[in-house]
């Protein structure tokens, strides 16, 4: 019987998602020799690499994605990190080859939720070859996501919202238990609180220095999870997770 003891280290597999602007790609610009696979055509103002697509971001096909995934995987290079901007751009992607491959017009086509089933399917092959090219070519993954707010439906409480990555609920609820760690990008706000005023109570205010820092394990407020032990908040700089991964920190 073979038996392995201890920590194992390997790649890691990180979701990282936050409101528009806050700094998820120059986050991600500063793991390890990245290339970036940047759907939206939103890291010109990044000094990074990037494939590049012979199609413009918008006629961009899944099959042309799984071309420079191919790529990554079996040409020669040095890169250590592949990005990935956006999941939810890519996600716009599996939904239109499903849809051509299925003859429908539109992913709610299908009726009664079936296309978001389907496209988990397509969902399940893409971290198939993922894990393949972080095996291959010990390369950590980051994938990039906007943020949404939603409604939870709390079983054990009155339904509140919170903020998810920018996904179908099911390939949400899927990218999320296969990634290592799931990051919430926000800024760091304080809540003033109310003052009386003759007699009056004022309302409460948020402030902060606009402080950005990643949210590493889920509140109701946000998703996230973390397999390190990771603070609940950790700074907007690489370098910090950089240095939990290392045991430097």
């Amino acid at each position: 019987m073979k038996v392995s003891k201890g920590r194992q280290s390997s790649p890691r597999r990180v979701l990282i998602y936050g409101t528009h602007g806050i700094g998820k790609s120059s986050w991600a610009s500063c793991a390890p020799s990245p290339i970036f696979i940047d759907l939206e055509d939103g890291t010109k103002d990044i000094h990074t690499d990037r494939v590049q697509f012979d199609s413009s971001p918008e006629d961009v096909t899944l099959d042309e994605f799984y071309q420079q995934l191919h790529a990554i995987y079996s040409e020669d290079h040095d890169y250590k990190t592949l990005v990935i901007d956006s999941v939810d751009r890519l996600e716009l992607l599996l939904w239109r080859h499903v849809c051509q491959q299925h003859n429908k017009d539109s992913i709610e086509a299908f009726g009664y939720g079936k296309g978001y089933t389907v496209a988990l399917e397509s969902w399940r092959e893409f971290t198939q070859r993922i894990d393949l090219l972080r095996t291959a070519r010990n390369m950590t993954v980051i994938l990039i996501g906007h943020a949404k707010i939603e409604r939870f439906e709390n079983p054990e409480t009155k339904a509140y919202d919170r903020y998810t990555p920018k996904l179908h609920k099911s390939a949400s609820a899927y990218l999320q238990e296969w990634c290592d760690e799931v990051f919430f990008a926000t800024y760091q706000v304080a809540i003033r609180k109310a003052e009386s005023k003759n007699g009056k109570p004022s309302a409460a205010k948020g402030i902060g220095a606009g402080e950005r820092i990643l949210k590493t394990t889920e509140r109701p407020s946000h998703l996230a999870k973390s397999r390190l032990n990771l603070p609940d908040e950790i700074a907007l700089d690489y370098s910090v997770y950089e240095g939990f991964l290392k045991g430097t920190v």
